[in-house]
């Protein structure tokens, strides 16, 4: 599959679902505060360390019937996580 392809997609999806949010676990407490705010959010099942969010950006992928072997999320230009299946 062309790079530009794959890009596109995941691209498009953490544009809409990630980008500019509040990454929270769904049991914070912040959670319905921010809601009564209008505040975007991204609830997600687990803490939203870099690894919880390349593990949601993989099974994204995944579900888009990408044949992925593995995420990385830079953090800094020397530190990144991955996750992988």
């Amino acid at each position: 599959m062309d790079f530009s392809d794959v890009s596109t997609v995941i691209k498009t999806w953490i544009d809409a679902e990630l980008d500019h949010k509040m990454l929270l676990y769904n049991g914070d407490p912040l959670v319905s505060v921010l809601q009564d705010f209008n505040q975007p959010c991204y609830l997600m099942d687990a803490n939203p360390t870099a690894e919880n969010i390349a593990k949601i950006i993989y099974e994204y992928a995944y579900s888009q019937s990408l044949k992925v072997s593995e995420v990385r999320l830079w953090e800094t230009p020397n530190s990144f996580a991955s996750y992988m299946k």
